[in-house]
């Protein structure tokens, strides 16, 4: 091995391991609410909270996108020798956040009982989901500035501190989780509340290093110009995001036909530690992201390919360490979230994991490749590998193979999609195979 490949392999150990690591801990946010809430409130709170998920995917998927897209100009620049230029991106990236935080807040504000009913909670279920919603919506200023200072903190050179301000706030989450709800008796109020004081103190962790010179806010940076530009480099982000969301509320309703509230709750322990190791994927994603760009800044192409290979070996790895997990041990795991040990809801969540879960094997691929589109600026290719399968292949999946197969065929149609999706990413990267063979050739004469 080279002395660059060396040195290549030693950063992506270092950014991809301690990216994975801080979105271990951020994914607890959710992980965290499951138990205490499946514990402390019951399958009522469990049926709410995976009502009102949707909404923390929508609300992360904007942070993610104007984070991962500014992030990634700003790493081009700084690789092309233009700091002025790369402070305006974040500047710009930290006032569009904010503009677009509002979306959120008004809503939260003032139609949680609305879109709790929208979702269609029901009865005792729709006043915790609004309670919920209200709450983590009017959070969600501090969640899109969080992802944003989070991605420039990580290009600017600080992988370790991202990590430590990721895993500060999960962990405040799971203390604050379990004192809100069981030793003050908050109930649902006290579990959102734990969930949005989480990214406060991620920001606070990270101040030290917002106020160095390479990201000082700049009155240049002010305008809105370029935001299209940013949006568009971070879409494969937002797409990831907002289409769990969406999926998540697509199966609800799906689920809630074919197998009632008990099939929801189910789906929701299913859900939850899905997203968690989705969480990991996105994390190797993020962890090549200021690699790949930095290397494309420099215009060293042969580099940012290397770093990608790396990181498909990773994530197939983690893949198959994974669904052997919950292959042999998915009872205990169901377990833990099953409070009131209903058999029926542990069947459904158990056949659930076996199923849904070989979805892995392709949904890592996806999602490390669609990264490493947008780190090239190949921001088309990216968006088509996120929305194929986010939502474009999984949808009319779902609808059709449910019908079909009832419960198998919504368990089944992930990996389906994510099969396809697959597929269609090879196709997009036969460019770069193409440009490998030419140089091969050109080395070979």
């Amino acid at each position: 091995m080279s002395a660059r490949a060396d040195r290549s392999l030693a950063e992506f150990a270092r950014y991809a391991s301690q990216n994975v690591l801080g979105m271990l801990g951020l994914s607890c946010y959710i992980l965290a609410d499951t138990y205490f809430i499946s514990q402390g409130l019951g399958a009522e709170g469990l049926t709410a909270l995976n009502l009102a998920i949707p909404f923390y995917n929508f609300i992360q998927g904007a942070g993610l996108m104007v984070g991962m897209g500014g992030a990634t100009r700003f790493a081009l620049l700084r690789g092309q020798g233009e700091p002025e230029r790369a402070r305006a991106v974040f500047t710009r990236s930290l006032v569009l956040a904010l503009l677009l935080s509002l979306a959120f807040v008004l809503p939260g504000a003032f139609l949680s009982q609305q879109l709790s009913a929208l979702l269609g909670a029901q009865g005792a279920v729709r006043e915790l989901t609004a309670v919920y919603l209200r709450v983590l919506l009017l959070f969600a200023p501090a969640f899109l500035v969080n992802n944003v200072c989070l991605c420039f903190v990580r290009n600017d050179g600080g992988p370790r501190l991202a990590m430590a301000a990721m895993l500060g706030g999960s962990f405040s989450n799971i203390v604050l989780d379990y004192l809100f709800i069981f030793p003050l008796e908050m109930g649902m109020f006290g579990a959102v509340l734990a969930t949005g004081f989480a990214p406060v103190i991620s920001i606070a962790i990270l101040t030290p290093r917002l106020r160095r010179p390479s990201l000082r806010l700049t009155v240049r940076g002010a305008g809105l110009g370029g935001a299209g530009r940013l949006a568009a480099l971070g879409a494969p982000s937002l797409v990831t995001e907002v289409s769990s969301g969406l999926v998540l509320a697509l199966f609800n309703f799906i689920i809630l036909d074919l197998a009632g509230g008990t099939g929801v709750a189910a789906y929701g322990v299913v859900a939850t530690i899905y997203l968690v190791v989705m969480a990991l994927f996105t994390g190797l994603g993020q962890g090549i992201q200021p690699l790949v760009s930095t290397a494309l800044g420099r215009g060293e192409r042969d580099t940012a390919r290397r770093v990608y290979r790396y990181a498909l070996r990773a994530a197939l790895a983690l893949a198959a360490a994974v669904y052997l997990l919950v292959l042999f041990f998915p009872g205990p795991i169901v377990d833990a979230f099953n409070r009131e040990g209903d058999p029926v809801l542990g069947q459904i969540a158990v056949r659930g994991l076996r199923l849904y879960f070989t979805a892995f094997f392709f949904s890592g691929f996806n999602v490390v490749t669609a990264v490493y589109f947008s780190s090239l600026e190949r921001a088309r290719a990216g968006f088509v590998v996120s929305a194929l399968r986010g939502f474009v292949l999984i949808i009319p999946l779902a609808l059709s193979m449910a019908r079909l197969w009832g419960m198998d065929g919504v368990w089944l149609s992930a990996p389906a999609a994510e099969g396809l999706t697959a597929v269609a990413a090879l196709v997009l990267l036969a460019p770069d195979w193409r440009t490998l063979r030419r140089r091969g050739r050109k080395a070979d004469d």
